[in-house]
């Protein structure tokens, strides 16, 4: 009996710790502020949002040229702007705009991120982005890996042209399931993330992309999104594609293609 009591106890202090700490593994923020020129981006304004609790965001932002979309860009959970700037420069390079948002803690941005202060930054990133000038019409909701979650939520609550969520996990909580499966994870992760049934709510046009051989958020969790995503939608596969480098396997010319299907 005593064997047991201390499994049981040694089990539930690990939950305690599980839900007081869990947003240490889910979050590996960079908190350096990087100028786009340093970056090597030229074109590129970077800009400050003042969120309604305080907080000072950092975001870059480069208008689109000749009437095309702005891709609104919500990073992962170990990216930023500096460390995305080959990316950045492939969007502007084909005339997108782009208005890249630092979550909270990452990038220069104040604050710690929550799966809330992410989904209502979002919110206050494309309110910005309007009042810059951009159309609804024209912005394009784009997630890579947990950034996908604000990519979603955002969509619910406002209008885009289209939603693009690269290598989209279903949950935090079916992600973490993988390695620790034997804690009761829908009780003790604060931030959920929850794509699969959040994209129900999204009436845009969605498209998925994932690598097939992506050893953070497996291929079958792009398909499961996918499937849960109302028409119209479309997924692409990279057969080589990892986690992280679908740029360099065309994924940004599939973003195009899909984008201008949209249009015509």
């Amino acid at each position: 009996m005593k064997i047991i009591f201390w499994i049981l106890a040694v089990y539930a202090v690990i939950c305690v710790v599980a839900y007081f700490g869990n947003r240490r593994y889910m979050y590996f923020p960079d908190p350096a502020r990087t100028a786009p020129a340093e970056a090597g981006l030229d074109g590129i304004e970077e800009i400050e949002i003042a969120t309604t609790d305080g907080v000072t965001l950092v975001a870059w932002h480069a208008p689109a040229k000749a009437d095309k979309p702005t891709i609104l860009y919500f990073h992962g959970n170990g990216a930023n702007a500096a460390n995305r700037a080959s990316k950045i420069h492939t969007i502007l390079e084909s005339g997108f705009g782009v208005f890249y948002l630092n979550n909270r803690g990452y990038g220069g941005s104040g604050g710690k991120p929550t799966e809330e202060n992410n989904v209502a930054d979002a919110i206050a990133a494309y309110d910005h982005l309007v009042k810059l000038g951009a159309s609804a019409d024209k912005i394009v909701a784009y997630g890579e890996s947990l950034g996908s979650g604000q990519a979603v939520r955002l969509a619910t609550k406002r209008t885009v042209v289209a939603v693009v969520l690269e290598a989209p996990l279903t949950s935090t909580v079916d992600v973490a399931k993988a390695t620790y499966f034997w804690l009761p994870l829908g009780l003790l992760l604060t931030d959920k993330y929850n794509n699969e049934r959040n994209i129900h709510s999204v009436t845009a046009p969605v498209l998925v992309l994932h690598g097939a051989q992506d050893a953070v958020i497996p291929v079958e969790m792009g398909w499961q999104v996918y499937r849960a995503a109302n028409e119209p939608k479309q997924i692409e596969v990279f057969p080589q594609g990892a986690h992280s480098d679908l740029f360099d396997h065309g994924a940004w010319r599939t973003v195009q293609v899909f984008l201008a299907s949209l249009s015509g």
